[in-house]
Order: C-alpha cells, then structure tokens, then sequence
C-alpha cells in the first residue's frame, strides 16, 4: 500500500515541475518567437502610425499659418503697417484665434496675444518651434510652431498655431502605444500558454501509450483527435508502423510454431533413417541408400532455412540496392521454358504471354524466383481440378503506371476465406499436405512483390486459381545486359 502511493505521489508533478515543463515546449518557445516577431511588427506600425499623424498635424499647423501669413499679406499691401496692426488687434481678441505678434526692429512689443518669445527666434526668420508665453500670463510655459516676417522699418511679424493639441494628440497614441503591445504581450503569453499546454497534453498521451506498448501492450495505439494536424499525421505514422511491427511480431511466433510444429518431422525422418542405417544395414549398398535419404532429408531442410532467410532478408528491405531497370517479358518467357518440360509431364499446358519492352525497375532475380514459385505451383495444384482445361497461362501486360503479372490455372483454387493465410509460412491447406512442400513459395512471392512496393492478389479463375502481381512500371530505357 506504501509502495501504490508512493509510485502514485512521484506520477503527479508538482505546479512548478508542472510550469517548467510546459516552457520546455517546442510549441510554447514557437508561440514565444511567433509573439516577439508580432511584437515588433506591431511596434513599429504603431511607431509609424504616431509619426504620421503627428506628421500631419503639423502639416496642417502650418498650413493654417501660411494661409493667416498670406491673409495679413493682402492687408499690408492695401493698407501698410498701420491697418496690418488693426487687423492683428482684431483677431488677436477672437475665441480660438491664431498666435499674433507684431514688434519693433528693437524687439518691443506693439499689438498680439503673445507676452513673450526668445528673442533668437524673432531675430531669425522664417519657420520654428519655440516656446512663448501669452500675453495674459507670465512665463513661457506653452510651446507653438510658428513663422517670422520681417517688415519694412525693421518690424517683426509673428503668426504660429499652439501646439498643445498635438502634445496631447501624441500623449494619447504614446499611452495607446505601450496598452495595445501589453495587451498584445499578455494575449499572445497567455495563447502560447493555451496551445502548448494542449500540445503537451496530446503529447503526454502519446507518451503514457508508448510506454503501454514497451511494457508489452502491442495492441495499444496512439490516439487521434481527427482535425488532420501535424500530431494526427504522427499518431497515424506511428499507428501504421505498429501494426507492421505487430504483424511482424505475429509472424516471428508463427514461424517459431511451424518451425517447431512442421520441420519437426522431417527432422525426426532424417534421425530415423540414420539410426536405421547405423542398426539395419548389413550391405554397403543398403548404407548408400540410407545414406542417400539422410542426404535428400538434408537438402530438403536446407531449402527451407534458405527461403526462410531470403523471406527475412526481403522483408527487412535489404535486397533495395540491386535493384535496376529491367525488361521483364524476356525474363518471364525464359523461366517459362525451363518449366515446359514439367508440365508436359503433368499433362499440362504452359502458355506464356509476355511481350518485350515491358520495363519495371526491380531485381530480375528476385521477380524471376516469385513469377517461378507461382508456375511451381500451377504444376503442382494445377492438375488437381476437374481437368476440363489442362492449361497454364502466364502473361504480362502494361496496364496505366503498374506491369500486371499474371499465372493462371484450371485446378482446385483456393477457398477465398483461406486466401489471406496462405500468404503466411508454413501455412498449407488439407488436400495439399500429400504434395512435397512446406508451404513457403507463397511467402516468399509476398515478400518480393512487397520489396517492390507491389500488390498480390489471389482470385478465382473459375474454376482454377489466378495469381496477379501488380509492380510499378519504371523507365522506358532498359540496361543492356
């Protein structure tokens, strides 16, 4: 009971673990990295967005002033100094007039709203942004954009626009600025926080999964949520890869049982034979034939650990680099002569029809040892129908991107419930067991067709089975040999 609460306190982490394993993650630092590119991006439209407007505030500001500048020209220039200075006294007192100043060459002040202003700024004309103080009031303590005339007799004129609006103009983007990229950071925390934690989560599943399977569950699989992310394609992948390492390891204890189960009787033939040999043989040529079977016996079991290997070797994808652009219907029409013979001798018929120019990147032995396995065993089961049609018909053919090679026959067939399990090692069905076999030429065409990324299909060729073989077609232009 100790040891149950013990193992379940140390499976629960504690926040801060907790809190430290989700910064960890990949897609917390992405959300972080994606939060800081937005960041800046928005830093600087909005640092663009404050220097426009203020930009065009002070456009305006001094559009205003030139208009009142040229306004005050055309009164100068129908009236001299004397009505200039009446009309800066007249809008001077307006609600919400323009900045007025008009003084003397020594700087004194003759009519405006302005108290004070340096006198740098009057002594230079043109455009500026100065402090002044108003005329009601002591100090310079407001700022304003403004421009400098100088007039006949060394008088001074001063139009400018406050610019207390825009300060507080750029004070609310500036307060803006920094609330909208605090929000933007604390939205975009708390987002990352949001994906990653369901991105740990789903990870975290996967994990208590895996380590289901290696404690021996096979038959768990990783879960999937169904929306077609990234995680799904991975649960799928990995999904696929256990059910073809479960069905691997369902092969190997099958293998393991029909070793044990079907090579256990040939092998208890041969020990027979043997100890007959060393009790019963009083002559030199009884010897011999004992030791004739032992060595038939032998040459048996050696074929079968040879097509066990070479099934091992294929499905473990280790016969890849010899393959090469091959023209298979010379290959197919070569095995078919070497067959011939055989099946006149069965009362069978072999009919090959395999055209030239049908080129598939492959292993020309290998497709040569599966296309002679499926005429093996066409002469073997072939015969066994109801003889009405003694022939055996191998042909190839192009059809779309795929070679189709096909081996048919008019004997029995096999049952299509039974069609899958014969594909397996040393699966072999009840009228065949009183033929010589051990029930491995079906698996080791399996594993060719699936070295080539082919397909096999057994169908019913009524009555009679039919082999099709389906493999990629491969380049046009085929290696001379």
């Amino acid at each position: 009971m100790a040891m149950t609460e013990a193992s379940g306190s140390a499976a629960r982490e504690s926040l801060p673990a907790r809190v430290q394993k989700l910064f960890r993650t990949t897609a917390f630092k992405l959300s972080l990295a994606y939060l800081a590119i937005f960041a800046a991006c928005a830093f600087f439209a909005l640092g663009y967005v404050a220097w426009s407007a203020s930009r065009v505030l002070d456009d305006q500001i001094v559009s205003t002033i030139d208009a009142e500048i040229n306004g005050l020209s055309e009164q100068y220039n129908a009236g001299g100094l004397r009505r200039l200075i009446g009309v800066v006294e007249r809008r001077s007192r307006e609600p919400g007039a323009s900045l007025y100043l008009v003084t003397t060459a020594a700087g004194e002040h003759v009519v405006g709203n302005v108290g004070t202003v340096p006198g740098i700024v009057l002594a230079t004309p043109g455009l500026a942004e100065t402090a002044y103080g108003r005329s009601d009031a002591e100090g310079t303590g407001h700022r304003a954009i403004v421009r400098i005339f100088t007039l006949p007799g060394g008088f001074r004129l001063l139009v400018g626009r406050d610019v207390e609006e825009r300060d507080r103009l750029r004070g609310v983007i500036g307060r803006t600025f920094g609330s909208s990229l605090a929000m933007v950071v604390v939205l975009g925390v708390i987002g990352g926080w949001f994906v990653a934690s369901r991105v740990l989560k789903r990870v975290d599943a996967m994990t208590r999964t895996t380590r289901a399977i290696m404690a021996g569950d096979l038959g768990d699989r990783l879960s999937v949520a169904g929306n077609g992310d990234e995680l799904d394609r991975l649960a799928l992948n990995l999904n696929l890869m256990l059910e073809r390492i479960g069905e691997l390891m369902t092969g190997l204890r099958e293998v393991s049982d029909n070793i044990a189960h079907d090579l256990k009787t040939p092998l208890t033939r041969l020990r027979n034979r043997a100890d007959e040999a060393l009790r019963g043989s009083d002559s030199p040529q009884a010897l011999r034939t004992a030791l004739e079977g032992v060595i038939e016996e032998s040459d048996g079991l050696i074929r079968v650990f040879d097509a066990l290997l070479m099934i091992a070797r294929l499905e473990a994808g280790n016969a890849r680099e010899i393959m090469a652009p091959i023209d298979i219907g010379p290959a197919i029409r070569g095995i078919g002569d070497l067959y011939e013979a055989l099946a006149e001798e069965r009362g069978l018929a072999l009919a090959i029809d395999a055209p030239d120019g049908l080129v598939l990147d492959g292993n020309r032995e290998l497709i040569g040892q599966a296309v002679a396995n499926l005429i093996d065993n066409a002469i073997k089961y072939g015969a066994a129908g109801t003889g009405s049609d003694p022939r055996i018909t191998v042909e190839a053919r192009a059809e779309g991107n795929e070679i189709r090679l096909s081996v048919s026959d008019h004997g029995a067939g096999i049952p299509e419930a039974e069609r899958a399990r014969v594909l397996e090692r040393f699966v072999r069905l009840e009228d065949a067991r009183s033929r010589p076999g051990f029930g491995l030429g079906l698996s080791l065409v399996n594993a060719v067709v699936r070295l080539h990324q082919g397909r096999l299909a057994l169908e019913d060729n009524r009555p009679g089975l039919r082999v099709v073989i389906g493999l990629p077609a491969g380049a046009q232009t085929v290696e001379k040999r």
